[in-house]
């Protein structure tokens, strides 16, 4: 799964980093059109129901039909809620979406097909199982393993950052959502709310030994083919089998980054051996 992750550039650098080109803002967006872009500080223990940055495909076509325009970068609520959800507080269980069942769950797979994002990350946090005796054991999903609750509360926690070998942002798949406030008039701007989540995948056998389920990291390479509202779901599947773990780097990381009131650069700095302790989060 992905719980909490890192991501500290800027508009600026993250526009250089995902090759978008810079946003000439004419008049205040349509939120009921496209999703707003707001500067965010550097936050480096993201925990669900933050704003985060996503980038994002072609907007939809203009009356014209002529131009679809280039891919550009949006600020969301990490947390997906489905247009026909009753509260918006249902994005709290929906950060991740399984690349398994995502084109079939009704929650999901109408986003996949049309409404496909990236959420950069300078890094995500993974939990691993310590047992009493010291013994590791990899962290499971309350999905696939009915003592899921009984394991993590028998065990401690070991945290990790998973990120690139080099200075480069991790481009987590994602899927994002428009959903309409009830409560909200229409003309004001908070009547929509524009979400989203990360996609998970079985965890990689060089990661597998830490959690058995990993986000979908898409490669530079493959960007294009996963923001294309026109690409098959054949491709969709290959694309979510092809995280570049040879890439990655792992690191023992300082227990801080357990509790999300603690938010700070080094939560990222390697630490040879951690304490165990509970992560202070909602799974």
């Amino acid at each position: 799964m992905c719980g909490r992750y890192a991501q500290s550039r800027n508009v600026h650098q993250l526009r250089l980093a995902f090759g978008l080109p810079e946003q000439v803002v004419t008049e205040e967006p349509d939120p009921r059109v496209w999703p707003p872009l707001e500067e965010l500080v550097p936050d480096y223990n993201i925990s669900p129901g933050r704003t985060v940055y996503t980038v994002l495909g072609p907007p939809p076509q203009g009356r014209d039909r002529d131009e679809t325009g280039p891919r550009s970068l949006h600020t969301m609520r990490w947390g997906l809620v489905p247009s026909w959800a009753k509260d918006r507080n249902v994005g709290y269980r929906m950060i991740n979406a399984r690349s398994e069942t995502i084109a079939d769950k009704p929650a999901f797979r109408t986003a996949f097909r049309r409404r496909r994002c990236l959420l950069p990350a300078d890094a995500y946090y993974e939990w691993q199982l310590i047992g009493k005796d010291g013994t590791p054991e990899a962290s499971t999903s309350p999905v696939t393993d009915a003592q899921h609750k009984k394991r993590k509360a028998r065990s401690g926690k070991k945290p990790y950052s998973i990120h690139y070998g080099h200075d480069e942002p991790l481009a987590m798949a994602g899927i994002f959502e428009r959903w309409r406030d009830p409560e909200v008039d229409d003309s004001d701007p908070a009547a929509w709310l524009w979400s989203c989540a990360v996609i998970t995948t079985e965890a990689a056998p060089e990661l597998a030994h830490i959690h058995e389920r990993m986000p979908v990291v898409v490669p530079a390479e493959d960007w294009a083919a996963w923001l294309d509202p026109s690409t098959e779901l054949d491709e969709l599947s290959h694309l979510m089998n092809d995280t570049p773990v040879s890439r990655l780097a792992v690191d023992a990381v300082s227990t801080d980054v357990n509790s999300i009131k603690n938010n700070r650069p080094d939560l990222l700095e390697p630490c040879s051996e951690p304490e165990t302790g509970e992560p202070e989060t909602l799974f």
